[in-house]
């Protein structure tokens, strides 16, 4: 958490590899991410941006599938039966919404799509940049208990990026405070 500019964004992007550090190293897993393939780093940490990023040209199904298949580590039954798994916890019938595309769903259910899309690359880590931060408030709630049960359930790394200081104390486990691009304080949220 922090204000605009504090270096947020850019924490993420140095962690996902898309810009690399001017000093220091980053590791992951104990494992030294400037030695690590780009591309493969990347397929195995779900990303989540606040302007959701599906891809507009393929269906919800082909957004939400795409990297599994990219990495072929299971059959196409078993991604299929995953995606609507997936699509099924947060809320949206699979009949309803895998072949629709993007523009035909309202914000909050393309968030919901970015969200189980990052989850669907069955990733260590995901990073999530802002991603209700376009959302109304009642569609935000619910997200942030989704999240909620997400971490629960797969017990996954979740970085996740607000202003919203209520936000950051009901989805963190840790709080990092930013400001002006230094760490100011990682602590409890009770802390």
């Amino acid at each position: 958490i922090g204000p605009s500019g504090c270096g947020k964004t850019t924490t993420l992007k140095l962690i996902n590899k898309l810009i690399e550090p001017t000093s220091g190293e980053i590791y992951i897993d104990g494992k030294a991410i400037s030695k690590e393939d780009p591309i493969k780093l990347r397929r195995n940490i779900g990303y989540v941006i606040q302007n959701i990023g599906l891809f507009p040209h393929l269906t919800i199904k082909e957004n939400i599938e795409l990297i599994p298949k990219l990495k072929g580590e299971k059959t196409e039954q078993e991604i299929s039966d995953n995606t609507e798994r997936l699509i099924k916890m947060v809320g949206l019938d699979p009949d309803e919404f895998l072949y629709k595309y993007p523009s035909e769903l309202s914000g909050g259910q393309q968030q919901r799509i970015g969200v189980i899309r990052a989850i669907a690359t069955d990733a260590d880590i995901i990073l999530m940049d802002e991603p209700f931060g376009a959302i109304d408030e009642i569609t935000r709630k619910l997200l942030q208990d989704e999240i909620l049960k997400i971490y629960k359930e797969y017990n996954m790394t979740i970085i996740f990026i607000t202003h919203d200081i209520k936000e950051a104390l009901k989805l963190g486990t840790r709080i990092m405070v930013m400001d002006k691009g230094e760490l100011i304080q990682i602590d409890t949220p009770e802390q």
